[in-house]
């Protein structure tokens, strides 16, 4: 029986990138022994659970969200053993274990796509999507690839043309097959009868195409914004109607939430890259029939500020009803948040740490973050992401964030490895590394510490409502509520001492960080910069 089988509401969960974490046999790669070594470390943070990023066999074309066996261990990583014995760790530490799930595209190296592409007949001939070329030789529509040209590519020996949403090494299973769909579930059983205890889900929204296989049409503005892309990548000139977020792909995750009823405490969250990102993840979290949660990239720009926080929140909120968000303000696709939101001191990312585990919700928290890490700046003859080696210079990829993360200031490669490792560690980076801060009583690895061990004994935080107030410019107030009981956050995102008039006067809670509290005077708040209170009214 499953104590609490809705432990992910208002759960933090830590990702774990494992090819950057810690390498555990000197090959320069970290690996899950690596992991389950560092799992004192994790327990530490006071998280809930942890996400770990693919480690399937893979050719690594992108890093292992190219799976060519959905149910191995690649070799780099470890074995299957070390999967399980990573699991019995974790969960002996009351820690859970969610593993990334990339279901809509394979390798081009799996087996299912060598057989598929061999002939027009054969079992697995309609597995992938396959269609003629135009009468011109060119291909079927105008669909692009997120990582640059066309989404389509050619084959010789079908003769036809194969649709990659992503990478040309990444073709797109036809989810339209119901044998694919259930060779999919069948996987994901797979991992739920190891014990895992839930699935990140990557690009969730991409399992089906539109089978007419329509133009896009143009989008109405080019702009950087929740479909994950830059403005210098031709995919954010489509409004992508026809290529992914199909009607289709609802009764799919109908079935993918059946599966995953039958293993009580076991819970999902989807990734969604969607030009109407926050509607989607509405439409995917209802009815508590589908994805239990779900995080867009609209936290996960350059975009930042009171005012766009207090709008992207209440956008979602206004669209949600009865679905659950999970928000995040960094993963390994995107430049590390104390770079991306231009925090110039430690008391501006505990600012964003707070708002970001008080909103309503669940929290993903990417390594290095409780460590304040920057974006690492890397020479072109470093890079080894091909979505920044085709767009460089004017996006340099995701390898700045995925950097290896640092353990001792004074250790080689800072303790990740004995060997040069797969990516350089970022000489910025040595001082912001583990050993210091956990000796620093004020670092932000401390105050990520603990603020994450109070937050675990507030309900009203875990699972209340929220409710936004007016306040000044450059600030944000609002109130979690939940059984009759209210507490008041409020956050002063700018360099300038605000005075907020308040409603009423609250009581601050004691528990706190030494970082949260402002100056209350009568009612009002008075807040340094980058301040945080916390109050029980």
């Amino acid at each position: 029986m499953i104590k609490n089988p809705d432990w992910w509401r208002g759960a933090v969960i830590y990702q774990v990138y494992p090819r950057s974490f810690y390498d555990s046999n000197g090959d320069g790669i970290g690996d899950l022994p690596g992991v389950t070594a560092k799992l004192d470390y994790i327990a530490s943070l006071n998280v809930d659970a942890i996400w770990l990023s693919p480690f399937f066999t893979s050719p690594m074309k992108d890093f292992g969200y190219d799976i060519s066996d959905y149910r191995n261990v690649d070799p780099i990583f470890g074995t299957l053993d070390d999967f399980d014995e990573l699991i019995g760790e974790a969960h002996r530490r009351g820690l859970k274990i969610m593993i990334d799930q990339v279901l809509s595209h394979s390798s081009d190296q799996h087996p299912w796509f060598v057989e598929s592409r061999s002939s027009r007949k054969n079992p697995k001939a309609d597995w992938y999507v396959w269609t003629d070329p135009k009468a011109d030789g060119s291909p079927p529509n105008n669909w692009l690839s997120v990582f640059g040209g066309s989404a389509w590519a050619w084959d010789s020996r079908r003769k036809q043309y194969y649709l990659h949403n992503f990478l040309t090494s990444q073709p797109d299973l036809n989810f339209h097959n119901p044998d694919v769909q259930e060779q999919v579930l069948s996987d994901v059983k797979f991992w739920l009868d190891r014990g895992v205890d839930g699935f990140r889900l990557d690009a969730i929204n991409f399992c089906f195409h539109d089978p007419k296989l329509r133009d896009n049409p143009a989008s109405n503005s080019v702009a950087e914004g929740s479909i994950g892309v830059r403005k210098e990548n031709p995919y954010a000139y489509q409004y992508h109607k026809f290529d992914k977020t199909q009607p289709e792909n609802i009764e799919f995750l109908k079935r993918l939430r059946a599966l995953l009823d039958q293993y009580p405490g076991t819970t999902t969250v989807g990734e969604i890259g969607d030009d109407n990102s926050l509607q989607t993840m509405a439409d995917y979290t209802s009815n508590g029939d589908k994805l239990h949660m779900a995080y867009s990239f609209d936290l996960l720009t350059e975009q930042h500020g009171a005012e766009f926080f207090h709008k992207t929140v209440n956008t979602i909120e206004g669209k949600l009803n009865d679905g659950w968000p999970c928000w995040a303000i960094g993963n390994h696709d995107v430049a590390r948040v104390a770079t991306r939101w231009n925090a110039t001191s430690e008391q501006q990312l505990k600012a964003y740490m707070a708002m970001l585990l008080t909103l309503r919700g669940s929290v993903c928290i990417y390594q290095g973050e409780e460590l304040g890490l920057t974006e690492a700046e890397l020479r072109y003859d470093d890079l080894v992401d091909p979505y920044g080696i085709t767009f460089w210079p004017e996006y340099k990829g995701r390898d700045g964030c995925r950097t290896p993360m640092v353990w001792h200031h004074k250790k080689s490669h800072a303790g990740f490895s004995d060997a040069r490792p797969w990516l350089p560690v970022y000489d910025d980076h040595y001082n912001a590394a583990v050993a210091v801060q956990h000796a620093e009583e004020n670092s932000v690895l401390a105050a990520y510490r603990a603020f994450l061990g109070w937050r675990k004994d507030q309900p009203i935080l875990l699972k209340g409502d929220i409710e936004f107030s007016k306040s000044p410019k450059s600030t944000l107030v609002y109130t979690r509520c939940l059984d009759g009981e209210a507490v008041m956050v409020a956050l002063n995102l700018s360099e300038n001492t605000v005075t907020i008039p308040m409603p009423g006067v609250g009581t601050r809670e004691p528990e706190t960080p030494d970082f949260v509290g402002g100056h209350w005077h009568g009612k009002d708040l008075t807040l340094g910069p980058w301040g945080v209170d916390i109050a029980r009214l």
